[in-house]
């Protein structure tokens, strides 16, 4: 069983959960955050307790992360990193607001 609802400006589907736990998540919304088959997606749980799904990258979509910044002996990659994965959860979260 599938079908769509829309409210409040924000898309809504129901889809079937099989008996080993697992959904598909529809076409629209894979696209929308990038997932592709095969992939992975992380479940997160918000203080008010909304569960958010976020596409998880690849090794492969990380290959070349760090040719693509200035590469200095002062900023170890640990911390390039961190401040990226800031940044993308910053552009992230300001694409897909969540209410606190």
């Amino acid at each position: 069983m599938s079908g769509t609802e829309q409210s409040d400006n924000s898309e809504k589907e129901i889809v079937a959960v099989t008996k080993h736990g697992q959904a598909t998540i529809p076409k629209r919304f894979r696209e929308k955050l990038g997932i592709e088959a095969p992939g992975k997606v992380l479940f997160r749980e918000t203080k008010d307790g909304d569960v958010i799904v976020e596409h998880v990258r690849s090794p492969s979509e990380m290959r070349g992360f760090a040719a693509r910044n200035k590469a200095t002996t002062d900023t170890p990659a640990s911390e390039i990193l961190r401040e990226k994965r800031d940044e993308d959860r910053n552009e992230r979260d300001a694409q897909f607001p969540t209410e606190e």
